[in-house]
C-alpha cells in the first residue's frame, strides 16, 4: 500500500485566486525593492572587504565588555555579535567581530588582529580565535561584479532555453517568475539583516536552478494539454495541467524541504544563511511556478489557431531537453 501525499485525481481550482495571488507578488516585489534600496543588505566581509574574527570563550559573550576593550584601539565602526546555535555546549560561547578595511587599506593588518586579541585576552583569558578571515576591497569589488554577472548570465540563457523550448509567452512567465524569486529572497536578507556573502550568491543560483525546474515541469504538460484539449478555455487547461503535477511537485519540494529544515536546525551558524535562502526559496519557487508564471502566460494568450496542424502548441515542440 503506497503512501500519497494527494489524491490520484484533483480537480482544485488553482487559478480561482490568480487575481489576489499576482497582486499580492507584486506588492511583495514592491515592497522588497524598497527595504532593499532603504534598509540595504547586510554584506559580509566578502562583498565589503575587512576581517572576521570568530572568537570562542568559556564564559558567556559581553558584546559591550567586548566593545569597551576594543574602542581604545580606535578601529572605527566594528560588529559584534554573539553566535547562536542549539548544538553548542554550554562552555561553546562563540562571538564574532567583524572590522571593516580601513580607508586606504587592503585589510586589515596583522599588527591590528593581534592588538585585537591583546585586547579581548587581558577581558578574557580563556578567549581563544578559531578562525580569523581577511579580504581585500579590491577583491571584494570584483567579487560583487561577478556574482551579478553570474546571476544576469544565468537568468538570460534560461530566457534563450524557454524560448526555444516552448512559445515567447513561456519565456516571458518564466524569466519573471525566476525575477520574482530573486527579489524576495534578497528582499527577505535585507528585512531580517541576514548576512549576505559569497555563499548567498551560490543559494540565488541553486533557487533559479530549482524553480525553473518546476516550471518547465508544469509547462510540458501544459503544452501536452494544449494539444490534447484544443477547445478548452486556456485557464481550465492550466489548471489540469497544475492538477496533474501537483503530486510530483509536493513530493518534490516537500523532501526538500525536510532536509533543509535540518540542515537550518543541526548544521550550524556557518552555512545558516545559505541554508535559509535556499529554502525560502524553494517555498517562493514553488508558489510562483503556478501563480506568478502562469498567469503571465494567461494574460498573454497562447496562439490555439485550430486551422494548424496539432502540434502547433509550440513554436519548437519538437526540441529535446
Amino acid at each position: 500500500m503506497r503512501m500519497r501525499l494527494v489524491p490520484d485525481q484533483t480537480n482544485w481550482d488553482f487559478m480561482r485566486w490568480r487575481h489576489y495571488t499576482f497582486g499580492a507578488s507584486v506588492v511583495a516585489v514592491i515592497a522588497s525593492l524598497i527595504i532593499w534600496l532603504s534598509v540595504g543588505l547586510n554584506f559580509g566581509i566578502d562583498f565589503l572587504g575587512g576581517t572576521t574574527i570568530r572568537t570562542e570563550s568559556t564564559q558567556s559573550v559581553d558584546v559591550g565588555a567586548y566593545r569597551d576593550a576594543l574602542t581604545p584601539l580606535g578601529l572605527g565602526d566594528v560588529s559584534i555579535t554573539e553566535v547562536f546555535d542549539p548544538t553548542f555546549g554550554p562552555d561553546e560561547n562563540v562571538a564574532q567581530i567583524r572590522i571593516q578595511a580601513q580607508d586606504g587599506a587592503e585589510s586589515v593588518t596583522p599588527e591590528t588582529i593581534t592588538a585585537v586579541e591583546a585586547a579581548l585576552q587581558v577581558l578574557d583569558p580563556s578567549i581563544t580565535f578559531p578562525s580569523i578571515e581577511s579580504v581585500g576591497p579590491k577583491v571584494s569589488g570584483e567579487l560583487i561584479t561577478t556574482a551579478l554577472l553570474a546571476v544576469s548570465a544565468s537568468l538570460i540563457a534560461i530566457l534563450f532555453y524557454i524560448w526555444l523550448r516552448f512559445e515567447w509567452q513561456f519565456s516571458v512567465g518564466a524569466i519573471a517568475a525566476l525575477i520574482h524569486d530573486v527579489i524576495l529572497t534578497i528582499g527577505i536578507f535585507s528585512l531580517l539583516q541576514i548576512r549576505f556573502e559569497l555563499a548567498t550568491i551560490a543559494a540565488l543560483l541553486t533557487i533559479i536552478g530549482y524553480s525553473i525546474n518546476d516550471t518547465v515541469v508544469i509547462f510540458d504538460r501544459l503544452r501536452e494539454n494544449l494539444i490534447k484539449f484544443k477547445k478548452t478555455p486556456l485557464i481550465d487547461v492550466m489548471n489540469i495541467s497544475v492538477n496533474e503535477t501537483l503530486s510530483r511537485t509536493l513530493m518534490t519540494s516537500g523532501t526538500t524541504l525536510i532536509a533543509l529544515i535540518a540542515l537550518l536546525v543541526l548544521g550550524g551558524d556557518v552555512i545558516r544563511g545559505f541554508v535559509f535562502a535556499i529554502l525560502w526559496g524553494v517555498i517562493v519557487g514553488t508558489y510562483s511556478s503556478v501563480y506568478v508564471a502562469k498567469n503571465i502566460v494567461l494574460m498573454l494568450g497562447v496562439d490555439r489557431d485550430p486551422k494548424k496542424p496539432s502540434d502547433a502548441g509550440t513554436q519548437f515542440a519538437d526540441i529535446d531537453a
